[in-house]
């Protein structure tokens, strides 16, 4: 199974990547975001990257490197 790794905002652009990119290339997307300090708007964002069809989304904790 071939597998992408997308550098995943939550915005649109990444939004529509992920199906785009699944069908393009016959291939299971898996989402990564940074924490840096979002909160609870992280949540929205993983769910988002589930509902347009990644098979997962990790979330890094980022927040010493750009928050600080």
């Amino acid at each position: 199974v071939k597998r992408i790794v997308l550098a995943y905002s939550g915005g649109l652009d990444t939004s529509v990547a992920i199906p785009w990119l699944s069908e393009t290339h016959h291939a299971e997307i898996v989402a990564v975001t940074l924490d840096m300090g979002q909160g609870k708007e992280l949540d929205d964002v993983r769910e988002r990257a589930i509902a347009v069809g990644a098979i997962r989304c990790h979330v890094f904790d980022a927040k010493v490197e750009f928050a600080d």
